[in-house]
């Protein structure tokens, strides 16, 4: 029947990961848009100058909004100066743990592992199971049993994504993570992606880590006061909310088991400062194809691509609405999905392996002109 369907078991540890292997969806070859390789090298070039910049114009803007609210707290400035530090805390804090954990943002190694250490840290992020949770995102995207960073199931759970305005749900998950691997022990499901040679170091961090916490904590007990934690630890929980909101756009109501990322990946118009905290990752679809692109060549990589590519949601309202839309839908339809249309110069959509779930799902394509 057309709207049959059954409740697919998102875990790593569950039958889904078996039969997307069964499948030929693991590891599997995804389609790339045709770029020249002279123009790839050009772009895949590392540098240490722009992320210098940045980051330096990143400590300063912590420093700089974190000074304001210190001197605020115990007035009702403090409200407005604390939502500014901590979702400039939380959003530049997961975007270079991202692009550091890709190890594309400097040129010089270290640098990239340096930054990469403290924004996890920054973000309460166990910065060993993550980098290759990460690494399993980008080679099964969206491939359901193998992808650890699905953002939400089908049919989605609302009060999951209201709750994640406040962090409560991955943020507790990490929190438990990092205690966990503070006794010696992984989950289950880290397991499954995380090299048995990088388990002391994932334990090792997070005891060290526990320790740090426990220093803020025990320093606001002895002061009577949370403000110490309103810097460090509680900013992951107050200050998500712009990380929420493009994190839910860059894959949702999109498709599942395909292997081609213009399928289940958008790309997002964004303004300068938000393209800034979010360091150029709108560019969703290009990083995905070509992972290795730093940071400052996505703009000009998709110059490159445009001619192959659907086209990009005008801004994050834009992106959420269509987001959001589909959600709706797929709480009583779960099989909905959109796809976007490409322009005539692209190349037909790849969707690889036929599943049961693709070959049956509905399908809404976007008109053009609520995208241009």
């Amino acid at each position: 029947m057309a709207n049959a369907y059954t409740k697919r078991d998102y875990s790593l540890t569950g039958p889904e990961n078996k039969r997307a292997q069964d499948k030929g969806l693991v590891a599997a070859e995804w389609y790339m848009s045709p770029i020249p390789r002279k123009r790839l090298k050009e772009l895949m070039k590392r540098k240490d100058g722009p992320a210098i910049r940045d980051t330096i114009i990143m400590f300063a803007w912590l420093i700089g909004t974190g000074i304001l609210a210190y001197y605020t707290w115990g007035t009702w400035w403090a409200v407005p100066a604390f939502i500014v530090y901590g979702v400039s805390y939380a959003s530049m804090a997961d975007s270079r743990w991202h692009e550091c954990g890709h190890g594309t943002a400097f040129k010089t190694p270290w640098m990239n592992d340096a930054l990469y250490q403290i924004a996890s840290f920054m973000d309460l992020r166990p910065p060993t199971p993550w980098r290759w949770s990460h690494a399993r995102h980008h080679t099964d995207t969206y491939i359901v049993g193998r992808d650890p960073e699905i953002a939400m199931t089908r049919p989605p759970v609302w009060r999951i994504i209201f709750g994640e305005i406040i962090h409560i749900y991955g943020g507790s998950r990490d929190l438990k993570s990092i205690i966990l691997h503070s006794f010696g022990k992984l989950k289950p499901s880290e397991q499954d992606y995380v090299p048995e040679s990088e388990y002391k170091k994932a334990i090792w961090v997070s005891r060290l880590w526990v320790l740090i916490l426990l220093g803020f904590i025990i320093w606001s007990i002895q002061i009577g006061s949370i403000l110490p934690l309103m810097f460090v630890g509680l900013p992951t929980f107050y200050g998500p909310i712009l990380l929420l909101l493009v994190g839910l756009a860059q894959h949702l109501g999109l498709r599942e088991d395909v292997l081609d990322h213009r399928l289940n990946t958008r790309t997002i118009y964004l303004n300068p400062l938000t393209r800034f905290l979010y360091w150029n990752m709108n560019y969703h679809i290009e990083h995905h194809m070509f992972p290795m692109i730093p940071y400052h060549a996505l703009p000009a990589l998709h110059k490159e691509l445009m001619f192959d590519y659907p086209a990009p949601s005008p801004s994050l309202w834009a992106a959420l609405k269509e987001v959001i839309a589909a959600l709706i839908k797929q709480k009583k339809d779960p099989q909905y999905v959109v796809d976007r249309p490409l322009p005539s110069t692209a190349n037909p959509y790849y969707y690889g392996v036929q599943t049961e779930q693709s070959v049956s799902s509905k399908v809404s394509t976007v008109p053009q002109a609520m995208i241009n």
